[in-house]
């Protein structure tokens, strides 16, 4: 039975805080409403983006999420076609574990809130995209802590729970993985503190990407 090993990517392979601060700032500009803090902005990445914006401001009804969540995708798109988007870096040591994950027998995954248009476009700028034989995204999936993506994976790469690990930054990545069956591995670079990671059912944490192969074996 092949070992999976599936990765969240805001956060876990990329640090892109600062477009989705920006995005999300520019959303509410056009709502007319005072942008939240970016602190409360970090902790909702991983969220698909109408959950995300239920819990920034709760108090609005479906059409207005709904509405929101458009313009925050638009202005995504304007700041990279624009080419005034900031770099979304792989965190440092990323790619040297993806490989030698992949060289240790590992089939290698993705689940993200990200859509699949964002996801093709950072994979490939990283020119990791022939790294993962099963993506999973927000466009085909119920947000996070919903288990849909992640059980997708594994039967898209014919893994078992128990021979299958989730490795992301926040407690919905944690959550997700509870809910599968699945391993749940926090990483301590993300958006989400070990507190937040313990209390979404996280089995073990990195503390740093260099520990991610000795926990995963």
């Amino acid at each position: 039975m092949p070992r999976l090993a599936v990765f969240d990517c805001d956060g876990t392979l990329v640090d892109s805080q600062a477009n989705i601060c920006q995005a999300m700032e520019a959303a509410f500009a056009i709502a007319n409403r005072p942008p939240p803090p970016r602190a409360a902005i970090r902790r909702i990445v991983g969220l698909s983006l109408v959950e995300a914006l239920h819990a920034l401001v709760p108090e609005e009804d479906d059409a207005t999420h709904s509405r929101m969540a458009a313009d925050y995708k638009q202005a995504f798109f304007d700041l990279r076609t624009s080419g005034d988007m900031a770099e979304e870096p792989l965190f440092d040591g990323i790619a040297e574990v993806i490989a030698r994950l992949a060289a240790d027998g590992w089939l290698l995954g993705v689940a993200t809130g990200k859509s699949d248009r964002g996801l093709a476009h950072v994979l490939a700028h990283h020119g990791l995209t022939q790294r993962f034989v099963t993506l999973q995204t927000a466009d085909r999936h119920p947000s996070k802590p919903d288990p849909a993506m992640l059980l997708a994976a594994m039967a898209e790469a014919g893994a078992a729970p128990h021979e299958t690990a989730m490795i992301g930054d926040t407690s919905f990545d944690m959550a997700m993985a509870r809910a599968a069956g699945a391993r749940a591995v926090g990483v301590a670079w993300g958006y989400h503190d070990r507190d937040d990671l313990a209390r979404g059912g996280a089995d073990v944490v990195a503390e740093t990407v260099d520990a991610l192969p000795g926990l995963l074996a």
